[in-house]
């Protein structure tokens, strides 16, 4: 979690900073594109503090009434997060330039929104390579491709600093695009319709990042090679006969919630399920840093799914 909490930090200096200059430009040049870049970066920004939130909201130690930790807050944050991006982003963008197709604009100092432009791709490049350089350890430790990562990771502050500032690249050429067009042709309607694909573009991410985090909020399982290598893990015991069934649930950035029933062998004393219990624990907590929790329900082969 102090690694998202850097990649989080950075992301909201660069789109803090870049937002600014937007802005400067997009009063200066009367462009419907930057305006709506301005926007985005705006929305990113504030993103960037609820998520910083999340985290912090997430570290919380567990307590008597809420014995499994506040993990699980970090998606709502995210989720909260998200919903602004969708509405402040997505809806000003769309709205400004549906606006500016229909009554026009004046558009005037176009080197100095090419320059602000330049320097918000090179500051959000630099802002993604935090993130995917984090991505790529993870998908190093898992020994997965990162794009696997960033569909299955349980860290949502990763996926959507990643999943922002990848939009945010695009949403500049976009602008870069639509106001070159308007230079070009002498018609503002590139523009505006520049300032509308922006929008289209922040509510597509919006609508990811809200599907990942409601499903991580009522309870997502772990990925299923997480799964897999539990299941090894258990099946490994000699004291194990069979693995009757398993249940993960995400409980937070980076915390797995084991619980499993399990068909020990008849002969298997007390004292033997005992000490295979203590060591199966330690080796899914060696193995998987991320759980948090095993509970392990000894049950006979009569009973339960197979």
């Amino acid at each position: 979690m102090s690694e998202s909490l850097g990649t989080v930090l950075v992301a909201g200096a660069v789109n803090l900073s870049i937002a600014a200059a937007k802005l400067v430009a997009g009063v200066l040049s009367g462009s419907a594109s930057m305006i709506s870049e301005s926007a985005h970066s705006a929305a990113d920004t504030v993103t960037e503090v609820l998520l910083y939130t999340a985290i912090r909201r997430s570290e919380r130690p567990a307590d008597p009434a809420h014995p499994l930790g506040y993990g699980q807050s970090a998606y709502l944050w995210a989720l909260l997060a998200a919903c602004f991006t969708l509405v402040a982003g997505a809806g000003f963008s769309v709205t400004h330039g549906l606006h500016t197709i229909a009554d026009g604009e004046d558009l005037s100092d176009f080197g100095v929104s090419y320059l602000v432009l330049a320097i918000a791709f090179a500051l959000e490049g630099v802002s993604l390579a935090q993130g995917l350089r984090q991505l790529r350890r993870l998908a190093a430790r898992w020994d997965t491709s990162p794009a696997r990562v960033l569909h299955g990771t349980s860290d949502t502050m990763l996926k959507a600093v990643v999943f922002e500032d990848v939009a945010a690249l695009v949403g500049l050429l976009l602008a870069a695009a639509g106001l070159g067009l308007a230079q070009l042709t002498g018609n503002v309607l590139w523009d505006g319709l520049g300032s509308v694909a922006i929008g289209v573009l922040l509510l597509v991410v919006a609508v990811l990042l809200i599907k990942s985090n409601t499903s991580l909020l009522i309870g997502q399982a772990a990925p299923a090679a997480v799964e897999e290598g539990i299941r090894a893990e258990l099946l490994a015991l000699p004291e194990v006969e069979r693995v009757v069934e398993l249940i993960t649930i995400m409980l937070g950035p980076g915390r797995v919630l084991v619980a499993a029933r399990i068909d020990f062998l008849d002969e298997a004393s007390g004292a033997s399920l005992e000490r295979a219990s203590a060591e199966v624990e330690r080796r899914l907590r060696t193995r998987f840093p991320e759980i948090r929790q095993v509970f392990l329900d000894p049950t006979s082969s009569g009973e339960g799914p197979v």
